[in-house]
């Protein structure tokens, strides 16, 4: 038996709405059970696109930093901003991939305050990429089903 997890997902919120739910008298259980039909819907959809997010957004992070590490001055700054740059996934495993995404998450911030500090257009070049990649991420996490 191959597991589907989409599939199963998807499963288990249509018998949430078109079951479950209306075989609930009680309006707040049936609120609840509303609410998990499209928790499970969003949970779908993220696992589905989990580790191509994490692996873009990873990528993206590294050549920031392999572009900054001629302008930054700070040398302890430098030298990690070097080694993410230069290094891989350890896995394809959501979790490592999301550890490895924190750990460049908090470089960039770091990398972010140092850029702000600098003068000259190389600085401020850096800034705008540091920010499209910013906005770009929040777009990778939009959830096509609803305002969430």
């Amino acid at each position: 038996m191959t597991l589907d997890v989409s599939r199963f997902l998807e499963v288990a919120s249509v018998h949430l709405l078109t079951r479950s739910l209306p075989a609930v008298g009680d309006a707040y259980e049936q609120s609840a059970l509303g609410a998990l039909a499209v928790l499970l819907s969003v949970v779908r959809e993220d696992f589905d696109r989990a580790a191509e997010r994490r692996v873009a957004e990873n990528a993206a992070l590294r050549e920031i930093f392999a572009q900054a590490v001629d302008i930054v001055e700070d040398p302890a700054l430098r030298g990690q901003l070097e080694a993410a740059a230069g290094k891989g996934e350890p896995s394809l495993r959501v979790s490592d991939l999301e550890r490895v995404n924190s750990e460049l998450r908090a470089l960039l911030i770091m990398l972010h305050a140092e850029v702000e500090t600098l003068d000259g257009g190389a600085a401020r070049d850096c800034e705008v990429r540091i920010w499209r990649e910013l906005a770009a991420s929040t777009e990778r996490r939009r959830i096509a089903i609803g305002p969430f």
